[in-house]
């Protein structure tokens, strides 16, 4: 019968002394730090408790051992002592002082026992390690997988910012994830190289470029732009300004800060100058017109002048002519008329206009400018008009009352006033022209029409008379528009 439920084992020759090449896994150095502890100082002291008992009891008398594969002969075993006296004696290695391991107890035991031994002890030296060592190989495939997925994320690249050149490693997929990982924020005017959802490989270069108000006066004409350069003379170029011969308000190697500047361009023209009969072209940056004219030797004097506004831009390309003026000024006195005011008169008889108060015409001064230009005279141009005298509207009356039907009823009238006022009351007075004569001033038509004969200037001065209260029935006093009005004053 087996004692086998009594053998405890001592070390496997897969652990045997340093001395022999071996190592104890199971020291405190081993199991703490995963260095390899000399034999010497192993700690584990577990053994079956029932291998290690306080006293064998009477076992009787095994016989002597021979070597390790002769038991000799075993005897009796006698009575072995109470379970209840041993303990378990298992403590773990970091719990125990590092002590030398206390000696191992070996009870003799058969040879089908030692046989069985020696296996185990085979089994130990190829299981053992190879159990141990598996999962540290996992844990080392493991660990070189992860190592090579975070070598794999991993990417240097280079981020220059506004002309500033950094490198750098990041794990950002693309552009846009670098831009927020360094804290760079761009705004609608910036430039981004390469685009932000651009994805990002190792060794790649990344430009931000800041855009720059620029506050451009070009030729005269205003606008704000934006660019990225980071100086007036870049500016130009990108903004494919011609800056050659062009005159600039700052300097050309001025930097441009983020607030922008303002900037004053004018470019080289090509400008024709017409004086004097000669005709000069100039390639000028000038600011206005009259720059022009000085910069092409051409003096103006007096009145001189020039054909667009001396202070306007000059263009590409553009003719100006110059005017040269010679002038003087004259005034001149003009008669404003006299309204008409007609008042209606029942004491009047009809066709009869009596002038109640005479009119007087105003006077006006006006002053012109008379010029002559490169040798040709212009209209009179008028420069200043003033009132001198207002003029005073003149008030007649217009008679209402019925005409008589006979030259007796006209016989009430005063024909004496009106031969005074038409030929000074002389019967054969004649006018200048020889057409009108007489006391009324007939003219030979009319006076053969009222049935007179000749010349009225040769007819008697009551045949006159008479005559012309005739022609007052007809017609009134409208034959005679000057002084008609004395046949009732």
């Amino acid at each position: 019968m087996s004692n086998v439920q009594f053998e405890t084992y001592g070390p496997s020759p897969a652990h045997e002394p340093l001395a022999y090449g071996g190592f104890d896994p199971y020291s405190a150095q081993t199991l703490g730090y995963g260095v390899q502890g000399a034999y010497g100082m192993r700690t584990d002291t577990y053994g079956p408790v029932y291998g290690v008992y306080a006293g064998y009891g009477d076992q009787g008398d095994y016989g002597g051992h021979g070597d390790h594969g002769d038991h000799g002969d075993r005897g009796h075993y006698g009575d072995y002592g109470d379970y209840s006296e041993y303990e378990d004696t298992y403590r773990p290695a970091y719990e125990l002082p590092e002590e030398a391991p206390a000696p191992v107890v070996r009870p003799r035991r058969g040879r089908r026992a030692a046989r069985r031994h020696r296996a185990r002890g085979a089994e130990r030296v190829v299981d053992g390690p190879m159990r141990r060592l598996v999962p540290q190989a996992l844990v080392v495939a493991f660990l070189a997988g992860g190592t090579t997925a975070f070598v794999a994320k991993d990417k240097a690249i280079e981020l220059t910012v506004d002309g500033e050149p950094s490198k750098m490693h990041t794990f950002a997929d693309d552009v846009t994830e670098l831009l927020a990982e360094q804290g760079v924020a761009v705004g609608a005017h910036d430039v981004v190289a390469p685009a932000p959802d651009a994805a990002l490989s190792n060794g790649d270069e990344v430009e931000v470029h800041y855009g720059r108000p620029v506050r451009l006066t070009l030729d005269g004409q205003r606008r704000e732009v934006w660019t990225t350069a980071r100086t007036v003379e870049a500016a130009l170029e990108q903004l494919g300004v011609r800056a050659e011969g062009a005159y600039l308000s700052t300097s050309r190697s001025r930097r441009i800060g983020r607030e922008g500047l303002a900037l004053d361009v004018r470019t080289e023209r090509a400008v024709t100058v017409m004086a004097d009969g000669r005709a000069r072209t100039i390639r000028t940056n000038a600011a206005t017109v009259g720059e022009v004219v000085e910069q092409a030797g051409i003096t103006l004097r007096g009145q001189d002048t020039t054909s667009v506004p001396h202070e306007s831009f000059p263009r590409d390309g553009q003719t100006v002519t110059v005017l040269r003026i010679t002038g003087r000024k004259e005034i001149r006195d003009e008669a404003i008329p006299f309204a008409v005011e007609r008042i209606e008169d029942a004491s009047v008889f009809k066709g009869t206009e009596v002038v109640e108060r005479a009119g007087q015409p105003g006077l006006r001064r006006i002053t012109y400018s008379l010029r002559t230009v490169n040798g040709v005279r212009q209209k009179p141009r008028r420069i200043r008009s003033e009132v001198v005298r207002e003029p005073r509207t003149q008030v007649v009356k217009v008679g209402t009352k019925p005409l008589p039907t006979s030259v007796r009823s006209a016989g009430d009238l005063n024909w004496q006033g009106l031969a005074a006022c038409e030929s000074g009351g002389r019967a054969d007075a004649v006018d200048s022209s020889g057409t009108y004569g007489g006391l009324y001033q007939f003219d030979t038509q009319t006076w053969r029409s009222l049935g007179g004969e000749g010349r009225p200037q040769d007819a008697p001065a009551e045949e006159q008379t008479q005559r012309a209260k005739k022609l007052y029935v007809r017609q009134g006093a409208s034959p005679w528009p000057h002084c008609g009005g004395r046949l009732h004053g």
